[in-house]
């Protein structure tokens, strides 16, 4: 079984403070952390304005089905909001190394 990375790129809409895009994306923890199949996550900054968040999943199957879900949950509409429309891009990568601290 490969692990999966999702790796989500975005800019936040211009109303949205960082401060304000954390706690949004807080707000899902515990829709994510349930998810079995879930690993890990982590959500940067760039010097470029350019956000990322980044979830490990034990598989593809696991990181497609929590994807096509992640629109229908209750947090999710204000989250997605933060988001500067068109900035979004997703993708799936199978994670070939990883090394540990």
């Amino acid at each position: 079984m490969t692990q999966v990375a999702e790796i989500v790129t975005f800019t936040l809409a211009p109303s949205v403070s960082d401060a304000e895009f954390v706690a949004l994306s807080q707000a899902s923890e515990a829709f994510v952390r349930s998810t079995p199949g879930f690993l890990h996550r982590q959500l940067s900054k760039g010097a470029d304005g350019r956000w990322t968040d980044y979830v490990i999943w034990q598989d593809m199957e696991t990181a497609q089905k929590v994807a096509a879900s992640f629109p229908n949950q209750d947090f999710a509409p204000a989250l997605m909001a933060a988001i500067a429309k068109g900035s979004e891009q997703m993708r799936h990568e199978e994670v070939h190394w990883q090394m540990k601290a």
